[in-house]
């Protein structure tokens, strides 16, 4: 799973990837600073069992920190989009190939309105502006991509070879779009597999509800500090839109790793556990009057939200042990997955491992002390022990 950092220059886009996953992206105050994709993990945060099961855990794959467990996703902070980009302007073609697997869309906008549409210093800029110019970028890439085979996939389904679903995720497949993507799109458009005469209107608003469907897009209101117009107000019942301090976030992060705070991403305190002066005191008090008022940075609520509410992941946890909660070197509750809603225990068994999910008999709940068998939905915060034959 891939969620795509995405935006125009110069809005805190490469902040916020830096402090979402501390990794060294290049920060610049000037368009396209962000030439090629930089890659890195960020971690969702959920409760992990431990606390429920009364043990200490030793994850492998993820981090435990106070009883919150952080679990890796795959994070791509791509090149600054501008108008045009599904014409090639900017860098957009490079944006476009770059976006084209991943699963979700964070969208960082400068909500203090400081920014222009081509990443630019100014004021007064409306920043609602920039969340549909985002959207009609992408509608319209789509729609390109869809009009250029129209006239094959419109001739094959006529004659009754194959339907419009299954003809379009040929090219469509290169964009990470599944034939489910497609089916919730036409269903969203109201159009059927039975009529293939769609209009030049018919097809741009599949593309839209394609868009919609299988590149979602969470807002992160970045530079909630100076929002001084009260841009985030007006706009956060008109879109998923989450406020953000990026800077603040990885302020804290790099104080945390300095041993000056105590931290735990995603919270709304900290606890100053190192003498400071004067200047880095008045720093921390601005921190902290941030993260009281919005809740948090925002930043872990970003990730959270795309990955949770929007993609509809949970996180399952597998053991051997079901009576001691380990993996057979002894590390207790080792690994954290995210799996789709409404997998079942087999599909488990394959994430661990084909060949256990080969010899999959069964699973104990270790919560329960139950045995579940293949069909067994999966539910968030699940540990479950596999049985496979030896």
């Amino acid at each position: 799973m891939e969620v795509g950092i995405v935006g125009k220059p110069n809005v805190g886009k490469s902040t916020f990837f830096k402090a979402l996953t501390l990794s060294d992206a290049e920060v610049a105050n000037y368009p396209f600073t962000t030439i090629s994709p930089n890659i890195g993990v960020g971690h969702v945060r959920v409760k992990c069992p431990c606390i429920d099961l009364k043990v200490t855990c030793s994850p492998r794959n993820s981090l435990c920190v106070s009883g919150n467990r952080y679990v890796p996703v795959k994070v791509i902070d791509v090149a600054g989009l501008v108008p045009g980009a599904h014409e090639g302007k900017g860098l957009g073609n490079k944006f476009m190939d770059d976006l084209r697997q991943a699963n979700a869309l964070i969208h960082v906008i400068d909500i203090s309105g400081r920014t222009d549409e081509k990443g630019e210093p100014c004021s007064g800029h409306d920043p609602e502006v920039d969340i549909k110019f985002l959207e009609n970028e992408i509608d319209l890439w789509f729609l390109s991509i869809i009009s250029r085979n129209w006239v094959k996939v419109y001739s094959t389904v006529r004659h009754g070879k194959h339907s419009i679903i299954k003809e379009l995720s040929e090219p469509l497949s290169g964009l990470g779009i599944k034939e489910h993507h497609i089916a919730h799109a036409m269903k969203e458009s109201n159009l059927n597999e039975e009529n293939p005469h769609w209009t030049d209107d018919d097809l741009k608003n599949f593309s839209v509800n394609l868009r919609r469907t299988s590149k979602p897009i969470t807002i992160a209101a970045n530079k909630i500090d100076l929002d001084s117009n009260k841009n985030f107000e007006r706009l956060k019942d008109k879109y998923d839109i989450i406020p953000v301090c990026s800077q603040v976030e990885f302020a804290l992060k790099k104080a945390s790793e300095s041993g000056v705070i105590e931290y735990v991403p995603g919270d709304n305190k900290f606890k100053i556990i190192k003498e400071v002066d004067a200047k880095q005191k008045q720093a921390l008090d601005f921190m902290k009057n941030i993260i009281e008022k919005y809740g948090s940075t925002g930043v872990q609520a970003c990730l959270n939200r795309a990955v949770f509410d929007v993609l509809k992941r949970i996180v399952v946890y597998p053991v051997e042990d079901e009576h001691k909660l380990m993996d057979g070197k002894g590390n207790v509750l080792p690994d954290a997955f995210l799996m789709p809603e409404g997998s079942k225990a087999i599909d488990l068994a394959y994430k661990v491992h084909t060949d256990i999910g080969d010899r999959f008999i069964g699973a104990i709940d270790c919560r329960t002390k139950r045995k579940v068998g293949r069909d067994y939905e999966l539910k968030d915060g699940d540990v479950l022990s596999i049985l496979a034959k030896r």
